[in-house]
C-alpha cells in the first residue's frame, strides 16, 4: 500500500491519496496531525510527501508524533519520498502555512547509524532517532537549482565548490530538496 500524504489537488495513481481538506476530494479524509492514524502498523510500502511536509507539524510534540506514527505504519524497507521547498527560497518563506523546513540535516536526526556516530564523536546533535525508537536512513538527496545557476554550472562559470559556497550563503539558489528515506526495522 503506497500513501500520498497531504495530497491537496495533486493526486497521484496507485496511492491512497490523503489530505485533510474535503475541496481536494482526497481518497482518504483525515489530518495526519491527529494521531494515532487508522492505518496498521508494519502495512505500507510507500509514501510520498509532494510539498506537504512542511505544512504538517508547527510544535515539536506534533511533528515527532507524526514522525513516529510514520515509523509505526512503514512495513520494513519502506520509501518515504519527501519533496520540500528549500528553506531559504522564497517559495518558502513567502507562504503563510509552511510550519517546518525540511532539510536533508533534519531528517538525518532521525537516523540511529548517524546518532551513534554523532554520540561517539561527541556530535550535540539532537539524536531523534535514539529518543524516540524510530530509524530512518535518508539514502538520497537532490538538490534543485534556480535556472540561472544550472546556466553558470554548464557553462562552466562557475565550479562544483564556488556552488557549494554559494548554495550555502545565497537566498534563492535551491528551489527543492528531493530527498528519500528507508525504514529500518
Amino acid at each position: 500500500m503506497k500513501l500520498n500524504l497531504g495530497c491537496g489537488f495533486n493526486k497521484q495513481k496507485g496511492y491512497i491519496n490523503v489530505d485533510k481538506v474535503d475541496a481536494c476530494r482526497p481518497d482518504v479524509l483525515m489530518d495526519v496531525e491527529y494521531l494515532p492514524w487508522s492505518f496498521k502498523s508494519n502495512e505500507i510500502d510507500e509514501v510520498l510527501f509532494n510539498h506537504s511536509l512542511e505544512h504538517m507539524g508547527q510544535t515539536p510534540e506534533i511533528f515527532l508524533g507524526i514522525v513516529k506514527e510514520l515509523y509505526r505504519v512503514c512495513k520494513p524497507g519502506a520509501r518515504i519520498q519527501i519533496n520540500a521547498p528549500h528553506p531559504r527560497h522564497d517559495s518558502f518563506m513567502g507562504d503563510p502555512t509552511h510550519v517546518r523546513a525540511v532539510s536533508p540535516e533534519m531528517l538525518a536526526l532521525f537516523s540511529k547509524k548517524e546518532n551513534l556516530r554523532w554520540q561517539e564523536a561527541g556530535v550535540a546533535n539532537t539524536p531523534l532517532g535514539l529518543y524516540l525508537d524510530v530509524d530512518l536512513e535518508l539514502r538520497y538527496v537532490e538538490s534543485v537549482l534556480e535556472e540561472r545557476y544550472i546556466t553558470l554550472l554548464q557553462a562552466e562559470q562557475i565550479s562544483q565548490a564556488e556552488m557549494a559556497v554559494i548554495v550555502k550563503e545565497r537566498n534563492n539558489v535551491v528551489i527543492e530538496h528531493r530527498m528519500t528515506l528507508e525504514v529500518v526495522k
